[in-house]
């Protein structure tokens, strides 16, 4: 498995395969299309998440107001408890995550 191989997901939609797991980190490889955060959801979890933008382009809001837009390359570490969504993933094309939870 290459981290580029992959079934699109349905419009609006996206998928989620963990990559590998440990005590201490899990990695994920998250795909969308077109999807956002139901409008009034903020995840609010319990580790610390790196995540990257492999291919794409999505935006992420967070609770204290301030939006971050990804391109490919783009990358933010996001602390443990900050509340923060997905507000939009572009539609017309994959946009490839890698995402690195970890204490």
């Amino acid at each position: 498995m290459t981290l580029f191989e992959f079934v699109s997901p349905e419009a609006g939609e996206e998928s989620v395969q963990e990559v590998m797991r440990s005590d201490a980190v899990r990695i994920e490889r998250i795909v969308s299309r077109g999807h956002s955060s139901p409008p009034d959801f903020w995840c609010d979890q319990p580790e610390n998440e790196w995540v990257t933008v492999l291919s794409g382009a999505a935006r992420l809001e967070f609770e204290s107001g301030d939006p971050l837009d990804l391109l490919p390359g783009h990358h933010v570490d996001i602390p443990a408890h900050v509340r923060h969504r997905v507000a939009w993933t572009d539609p017309d094309q994959d946009t490839v995550w890698l995402a690195v939870f970890y204490s």
